[in-house]
């Protein structure tokens, strides 16, 4: 039977993977805690509270299939670093020089205008040296997080992390050999889409993202 409404919404998502976290670990290490999506930034400002860590928000864009506005093929962060869906590539006979166009344009017109409107410009604080928690309200096809990993990892962190309420079991087995640990609550062979998994989940508005961010 497929599981649906795990969650009433981010603050309860929020809620449950304090579960789970080493809140009292975080907090003396003064982990870093980085949203990857614009949901995950206000899952990670209710995971937040008490603990006062630093929060930002890696950008990052999808690259989508030229025949198929619905088929994320790739994803380019902020730092230009590529993940692409191999399989979906091949199968789809796409030309790589179509992918690095397109993280190029991605990152030119989309990437760049949000770091300009969300951080007046100021590029993604390092994470070297640093221990990092990658977060998310859920992760299916895994490309977002992905390209954060590799982002992050680009930078020689001193630990990563990830917490995500609800993820797909396949993602989570490609990405535990590159993280230190994974956080999760539900781990689920068959993912739908994460917003089935919500009761509500609203959209995250520019001012709370702003807000969040503090800038």
């Amino acid at each position: 039977m497929t599981q649906t409404n795990l969650f009433s919404d981010r603050k309860d998502a929020a809620r449950l993977l304090k579960e789970v976290l080493p809140l009292d670990q975080m907090k003396h290490e003064t982990w870093q805690m980085i949203a990857v999506s614009s949901g995950a930034l206000e899952l990670a400002e209710h995971l937040n509270t008490r603990l006062k860590l630093p929060i930002d928000f890696l950008f990052s864009e999808a690259i989508l299939a030229p025949n198929n506005s619905e088929c994320e093929i790739a994803r380019v962060s902020e730092t230009e670093e590529i993940v692409i869906n191999n399989s979906l590539v091949d199968a789809f006979e796409i030309k790589y020089d179509y992918i690095y166009g397109e993280a190029s344009r991605k990152h030119e017109e989309k990437i760049l205008s949000h770091m300009y409107q969300y951080r007046k410009g100021r590029h993604f604080n390092s994470a070297e040296g640093k221990t990092v928690l990658l977060i998310d309200e859920g992760v299916q096809s895994g490309l977002t997080m992905m390209s954060a990993m590799k982002t992050v990892l680009a930078m020689n962190p001193k630990a990563v992390y990830v917490a995500v309420p609800v993820i797909s079991k396949e993602v989570l087995e490609s990405l535990e050999p590159l993280a230190d640990e994974i956080f999760s609550l539900h781990v689920l062979d068959d993912y739908i889409d994460t917003v089935s998994y919500y009761e509500v989940l609203e959209r995250v508005s520019d001012v709370q993202i702003e807000t969040i961010l503090g800038d």
